[in-house]
């Protein structure tokens, strides 16, 4: 076997990945901070105080010290430490999410609002430069949708995936199909649908996305399914890290850095006789 060094990732994608990067890192944080504004979320058009779908929040002991408790519908969990209660200068204090997980600061709405306001638009108009850059490389087509080839062995990717069997040699070269449909959901699904729901949540956008809105079922609604796309993106992040590091850290990490990624070829030799 020999290692032959394909060129995987051009300049422009590399540069739009770690454009991604820092905008999710920064707008996950700041979102956070926000959310922490008030740490509940509906249903619906308004905020319906007697019946939120999910709180972070905090009970008070018999003693006086705080507990912090995870709704979700009907279900309560004792989340102390993480969610609803978390130290902040030696004490604890009531907060949705801890002081590590919000940018820029542990009490700075108006600060992680600009920032998540000025990242968001860098976020969106990067999307819009891969989508355009992916159509005219055909990029989109030859690498990320899949082929019907790709479609009959899905079954059997999820069992090698599962198993933590993954292509290696010219396989590894191309995507396969599992993260060609990762890849798609989280373009299209995720980053369009986390930015349609923020749209959605601004007043100043009824005029124009007025039907967005009605269609979720309210700006809760849009606020609800926003925080649940974030949580996608967030999921999403843990998988793709993992795959990362079990299929060949500085391989992949070269890749997306200088384009450069390497596979394992057979090498046959001839015998003369």
């Amino acid at each position: 076997m020999q290692k032959r060094v394909l060129y995987r990732h051009t300049l422009p994608l590399r540069i739009m990945h770690w454009v991604n990067a820092v905008c999710l890192l920064i707008l996950l944080g700041s979102g956070l901070q926000i959310f922490n504004a008030h740490s509940a979320l509906y249903w619906g058009q308004g905020s319906d105080f007697h019946h939120p779908w999910l709180i972070l929040g905090a009970t008070s002991d018999g003693d006086g010290s705080l507990r912090g408790v995870t709704m979700v519908g009907p279900y309560r969990f004792n989340t102390t430490g993480w969610l609803g209660v978390s130290e902040m200068d030696g004490a604890p204090t009531e907060r949705g999410f801890p002081n590590w997980a919000t940018i820029p600061g542990p009490q700075w709405l108006a600060l992680g609002r600009a920032w998540h306001f000025f990242f968001a638009w860098i976020f969106a108009i990067n999307g819009v430069c891969f989508v355009a850059y992916a159509l005219w490389t055909r990029h989109l087509i030859r690498d990320l949708v899949p082929t019907r080839k790709d479609w009959r062995g899905i079954g059997r990717s999820i069992v090698d995936h599962a198993l933590l069997r993954h292509p290696c040699g010219e396989a590894a070269a191309r995507y396969n199909v599992l993260q060609r449909v990762a890849y798609l959901v989280v373009i299209f699904g995720l980053g369009g649908g986390i930015v349609l729901m923020g749209l959605a949540m601004s007043p100043r956008m009824d005029s124009v996305l007025g039907w967005l809105v009605d269609l979720v079922g309210g700006r809760q609604s849009a606020r609800s399914i926003h925080f649940l796309l974030a949580m996608g993106f967030v999921a999403f992040f843990l998988i793709h890290m993992f795959e990362v590091v079990i299929t060949g850290l500085g391989n992949n990490l070269r890749s997306i850095i200088t384009g450069r990624y390497a596979i394992e070829v057979e090498t046959h030799h001839e015998t003369d006789h």
